[in-house]
């Protein structure tokens, strides 16, 4: 597994008055737009609030992006703005068990660690990954659509032959 692009270490022994506050660089951005398969990042930066909780830390905060991303149908570049809340709690890491294990609700955002540092840049970069839409469209999605010959749902859905018959 190579090095995280955006990679901030947080000793969880010291805790942090106040709210912690990153930027990602440009080299960051750019390397994260090549693995999430974006055009661009043109700033992406967070403010959370760290809380020591035993060995977790619970953090709580906020993450912004502006980033360009391809248009799901016409190709065309697509800029996009991000505004998204952090609720993450950075655990220790515990054994793979063997057998299946059902996750709770609240475990769900846990993410684990080793040793005593958390890297809040790879846990805001991974909640960038979750936050872009994969089927954004832009302004000429629909005329590509109408060129191409590409219904639209509801002209193409389940009930898409009851309408036709509808019609005679």
């Amino acid at each position: 597994m190579s090095a995280p692009e955006f990679s901030r270490p947080i000793d969880r022994r010291h805790p942090k008055e106040k709210p912690v506050e990153i930027a990602a660089d440009e080299a960051e951005r750019k390397a994260l737009a090549k693995r999430f398969g974006l055009v661009a990042i043109h700033r992406l930066e967070a403010k959370a609030d760290l809380q020591a909780d035993g060995e977790a830390v619970n953090v709580e905060g906020q993450f912004e992006a502006d980033i360009v991303q391809t248009c799901a149908v016409s190709g065309e570049d697509l800029p996009v703005s991000i505004a998204e809340p952090l609720s993450l709690r950075f655990v220790p890491e515990r054994e793979i068990a063997e057998e299946e294990i059902e996750l709770e609700e609240d475990e769900l955002d846990e993410i684990p660690f080793s040793g005593h540092l958390i890297d809040l840049g790879e846990a805001v970069a991974q909640s960038l990954a979750l936050a872009i839409d994969p089927y954004a469209t832009g302004p000429e999605a629909e005329r590509v659509r109408k060129e191409k010959g590409l219904a639209d749902e509801e002209a193409s859905g389940p009930f898409a032959a009851l309408a036709a018959l509808k019609k005679d």
